[in-house]
C-alpha cells in the first residue's frame, strides 16, 4: 500500500497550479476555516442519521446539553452537531444568510485512501455519526474543498488523527503521533 505522505504528494501534483494556491492558502490559515472540537468523544452510541424526520434526545442528554447552554437540534444531523459542541466545538456564524459554518463529518464515504477500498461513511455507523473526533465546523470555501479534493480530505483525515487519534478508515499507524 502506497503511503500517506506519498499519496498526498501525488494526488497534490494532480492539481492544477490555482488548484494548489487554493488548498494551500487554506491550509495555511486553517484556524480561520476549520474549527475543531476541544475533545474527541462518542456522544450517543449507536445512533446512525435517519434519512427523514426528527431526533428525540434522552432526558439525560437534554439535561447535559442544556447545562453546556445548547439547545438540542431534532434535525437529521442535529445529533452530530450536538456532538461537536458538547466536546468544545466553536460554531462561528457565516456572513449572510443567518446560518452557521456546517458541521462536516471528515469520513464522508468519499475518497477511499487506495482505489478499490471503501471509506467511512460516518452518518451510516453508529460508533462514527456522533462522534466529535470526525466532526469539524468548516467555513464555506473549507467545506466546498473537503467535498471536491481527496488532498483536502485526507489533510482534515491526518489532522483529526494527530488530534485524536481517530482513524477510521485505519490508514495510519505508521504516523508518529
Amino acid at each position: 500500500m502506497e503511503d500517506l505522505d506519498q499519496r498526498l504528494s501525488r494526488k497534490f501534483n494532480e492539481l492544477s497550479e490555482i488548484e494548489k494556491r487554493i488548498i494551500q492558502e487554506v491550509w495555511n490559515n486553517k484556524d480561520c476555516f476549520i474549527k475543531w472540537p476541544k475533545e474527541g468523544k462518542l456522544f450517543l452510541p449507536g445512533l446512525i442519521r435517519p434519512k427523514k424526520g426528527f431526533h428525540k434526545y434522552p432526558q439525560k442528554i437534554v439535561e447535559e446539553l442544556k447545562s453546556k447552554k445548547i439547545r438540542p437540534d431534532p434535525r437529521t444531523n442535529g445529533p452530530a452537531v450536538m456532538s461537536y459542541l458538547s466536546a468544545g466545538g466553536e460554531r462561528p456564524a457565516r456572513r449572510e444568510g443567518g446560518q452557521d459554518w456546517a458541521i462536516h463529518h471528515i469520513y464522508d464515504g468519499k475518497f477511499p485512501f487506495e482505489q478499490g477500498l471503501t471509506s467511512l461513511k460516518a452518518v451510516e455507523h453508529g460508533e462514527h455519526f456522533t462522534h466529535s473526533a470526525g466532526l469539524v465546523a468548516v467555513h464555506p470555501i473549507a467545506e466546498a474543498l473537503a467535498d471536491e479534493y481527496f488532498y483536502f480530505a485526507w489533510l482534515l483525515r491526518r489532522e483529526s488523527y494527530l488530534r485524536f487519534n481517530y482513524d477510521p478508515d485505519k490508514v495510519f499507524p505508521q504516523i508518529r503521533r
